[in-house]
């Protein structure tokens, strides 16, 4: 398999993701952002412009090359999607929120990602090794694998709801394992099948920065969250949202769209220990501390 068809083959498993999303959601769902503004824009605030804050910190501080850097920096600009969806409801956080934020996330990253992601690459790149992300063709790519399949996904459910359920209870458990699939080709495939020539030595270098960012990103979701009084569901929720990340559209902006497969590594070691860490600490802290909290939540 080529580079070509595996790059093709993330952008459509990312699509029929959100996609997914899509079913789970009817057009009376939206309503949603406004029943509760004070949440959604906590949420949308600290995966915005937290996190981004937070990688930058962690990337000037990496010893690593200016590639990798800009692989956390990426990583850091696609937060939330749908494993980050199935951890808000395995810990039995707020699901609406939850899926809300991925939502207002797959509008918004079709302005953020494009801008954001130049920034990046003039930062830690030196001149000679400059590469720019053309803004309108980036943003349209975005809008095809993230927007319209989740459109999509609304508009099935609004006319086939039983279909949808049905598709649902599948999907949202057989897309993540294709794309884990996806992944452990991404990682153990060389460059010229597609892979990233991914090397021990370099998931050792990258391990602890990501696990930090990771780790980093939930308390700092979870503290803004309790500065502003939010539920503690809601708490949990966005430290989910915010420390989880949408990987596969890291892989596809890194590896697709700028053609620099090296940085797409941060996103892979990312992945290997994101999800486990994630949901541990958001069982965890659910578990210790969810049963003392009354069930109304606060906007």
């Amino acid at each position: 398999m080529g580079i070509f068809n595996i790059n093709i083959l993330l952008n459509i498993v990312l699509a029929l993701i959100l996609f997914g999303l899509g079913l789970s959601l009817a057009p009376s769902d939206f309503k949603r952002l406004f029943k509760q503004p004070k949440s959604l824009a906590v949420g949308l605030f600290s995966q915005m412009v937290l996190l981004p804050i937070i990688a930058f910190i962690i990337a000037s501080l990496a010893p690593v090359s200016p590639e990798l850097k800009v692989g956390i920096m990426i990583l850091s600009v696609c937060p939330g999607g749908i494993t980050s969806n199935l951890v808000s409801y395995f810990v039995k956080g707020n699901v609406a929120l939850a899926i809300s934020l991925t939502v207002c996330n797959a509008f918004l990253s079709l302005f953020t990602i494009p801008v954001l992601v130049n920034l990046f690459l003039k930062y830690f790149l030196a001149a000679d090794q400059m590469i720019s992300l053309p803004f309108l063709k980036t943003m349209t790519e975005i809008f095809i694998i993230t927007v319209l399949p989740a459109s999509l996904g609304v508009f099935v459910h609004h006319k086939f709801k039983s279909f949808a359920q049905q598709a649902e209870k599948y999907l949202n458990y057989i897309l993540p394992v294709l794309l884990l699939l996806v992944f452990l080709f991404k990682f153990f495939a060389g460059k010229e099948s597609g892979g990233t020539g991914m090397k021990m030595e370099e998931i050792y270098q990258l391990a602890g920065w990501v696990i930090a960012l990771n780790i980093g990103s939930m308390i700092a979701g979870f503290v803004v969250g309790k500065s502003f009084r939010l539920h503690f569901k809601n708490k949990i929720t966005i430290a989910v949202e915010v420390g989880l990340h949408n990987t596969a559209l890291a892989l596809i902006i890194a590896g697709d769209k700028i053609a620099n497969p090296a940085m797409q590594k941060p996103a892979l070691v990312y992945a290997m220990f994101s999800f486990v860490i994630t949901f541990l600490i958001a069982w965890i802290m659910m578990r210790m501390y969810g049963s003392r909290v009354p069930e109304k939540s606060e906007l």
